[in-house]
């Protein structure tokens, strides 16, 4: 249903991004247990699953790299201890779709 977009790939563009003076986009959650994925029907939507393994309530969302679109997040997921939860985006259809997927993670 989903293909899997690599999170390394992620974070090398980011250190390349941050090489050449540019902003990067969101790297891999540090704290969270996260998959994300270009979802399989409709290249232009990303999404992040993220599980909290932790203690203590954490929030996330996805952060949606899109071609020539202009960039997306998704909305902000809180994750009970223990919990589970999904954020995704769409890129603008003008655009070629989700280059990367990421994950902004805080402490709720």
């Amino acid at each position: 249903m989903f293909k899997t977009v690599r999170v390394a790939a992620v974070v090398a563009g980011s250190v390349a991004l941050m090489s050449l003076g540019f902003a990067a986009p969101a790297s891999a959650a540090t704290v969270l247990r996260c998959d994300t994925f270009v979802h399989n029907n409709d290249n232009y939507v990303g999404i992040a699953f993220c599980s909290n393994p932790t203690g203590q309530t954490w929030r996330f969302r996805a952060v949606i790299t899109c071609g020539w679109a202009p960039d997306v997040v998704g909305e902000w997921v809180t994750l009970q201890p223990g919990g589970t939860g999904q954020s995704q985006g769409s890129c603008g259809r003008l655009g070629t779709g989700v280059g990367a997927v990421g994950v902004d993670e805080r402490v709720a």
